[in-house]
């Protein structure tokens, strides 16, 4: 019912927290079914996430700029994310407030995205144990997570880069 890279991204995101993570399984999902549709529901998603990354790294102002973004377009895509079984009015509510706290400059908190579908959070419970992942994680987050952007290979973005840029010169 649900797709599988969406169970991954929730798994992740109240989880292990990696937020890269949860940008890069829906980044790519994304890619695959929305053909990079920039008001796609995805996107919103994705924003969160960076956000919540951003945020944690007390990055305040990329966190602002992306919870921003990503409320805005998830609020255009209401009916969208109740049929993704998360209450729609909550979650906006959340990331209002999310936002507020950034603009204060507060600490980084981990929030949950409000699942309204049970059936879905218990298959994502399931899913996690299979990934070795605590639901709703009260641990500490590895430093690795929490810097994860530091150590990727970022060979293939930078090839898809150079390859989009030979493309246009030639156009």
């Amino acid at each position: 019912m649900y797709p599988k890279e969406y169970m991954q991204f929730l798994v992740h995101f109240h989880g292990d927290q990696d937020f890269f993570e949860c940008h890069e399984i829906l980044e790519e999902y994304w890619k695959k079914v929305d053909s990079r549709n920039k008001e796609s529901i995805w996107v919103g998603f994705i924003l969160m996430a960076v956000s919540a990354y951003h945020h944690r790294r007390e990055n305040f102002k990329g966190a602002k700029k992306t919870i921003i973004k990503s409320w805005q377009l998830l609020e255009k895509h209401k009916e969208s994310i109740s049929k993704l079984g998360l209450d729609e009015t909550s979650l906006i509510d959340l990331l209002k407030n999310q936002e507020k706290h950034i603009e204060q400059s507060h600490n980084f908190r981990p929030y949950h995205l409000p699942i309204s579908d049970k059936l879905l959070e218990k298959k994502c419970v399931k899913l996690a144990q299979s990934m070795g992942v605590s639901w709703k994680n009260r641990d500490g987050i590895p430093i690795e997570i929490i810097h994860r952007h530091l150590t990727r290979d970022r060979s293939l973005v930078i090839m898809e880069r150079n390859e989009a840029l030979k493309k246009k010169k030639r156009e």
